[in-house]
């Protein structure tokens, strides 16, 4: 009987991106980017742990116009989409049109600098709704041979601007959640794509 296909997040290229982001933010900073993922965990156990960790954690490639290459489950909670429609779009798109000059000097000086921490910015979700992130790390991402390929973000600290514009949903009302399936609220997502 053939093996199910893996969840996008634990295909061969998500595990060697969660990989480069772990070892890069080790490298930037000096320290793990999840306090429970040590060295010695297999790639694929890792990747696990870096995907359902509480820490919002992205990543994109180094393109002219970046695409997001990377997100977890927190991250695809708070800008409410599945992993389909996060990953592949360009990274740009994660902030309103007014945010993005800002946005894009805070990753120049994460460029030039190889990392900056204490970043600070607003972001808009799927829906249009605003929240302000505070204290995020970004680090430049180096493939295999030490060369830049794209930058990441991580941070635990965010909280909404405005109220949801078109009210709470009721209790047990169906949504899709951002894993791709359509559950009651509130649950527990599912790892699935």
């Amino acid at each position: 009987m053939p093996r199910p296909e893996p969840p996008p997040w634990l295909s061969d290229a998500a595990i060697a991106t969660a990989g480069c982001l772990l070892a890069g933010h080790r490298l930037a900073f000096a320290r793990p980017l999840l306090a429970g993922v040590q060295n010695g965990r297999s790639p694929l156990q890792a990747a696990q742990e870096l995907f359902v960790a509480a820490t919002v954690v992205l990543a994109h490639d180094g393109g002219v116009d970046p695409r997001l290459i990377y997100a977890n489950r927190a991250a695809l909670l708070l800008w409410c989409r599945p992993w389909s429609a996060m990953v592949g779009l360009p990274s740009r798109l994660t902030a309103e049109p007014a945010e993005r000059q800002s946005r894009a000097l805070a990753l120049e000086r994460a460029r030039r600098c190889e990392a900056v921490a204490g970043y600070a910015g607003i972001r808009v979700d799927s829906g249009g709704r605003r929240f302000r992130l505070e204290n995020a790390r970004l680090w430049t991402l180096r493939d295999g041979g030490g060369q830049p390929c794209g930058q990441a973000a991580a941070f635990a600290s965010w909280w909404w601007l405005e109220p949801p514009r078109t009210g709470s949903p009721p209790l047990l009302a169906k949504r899709p959640n951002p894993v791709g399936q359509t559950e009651p609220e509130p649950s527990v997502l599912p790892l699935q794509a």
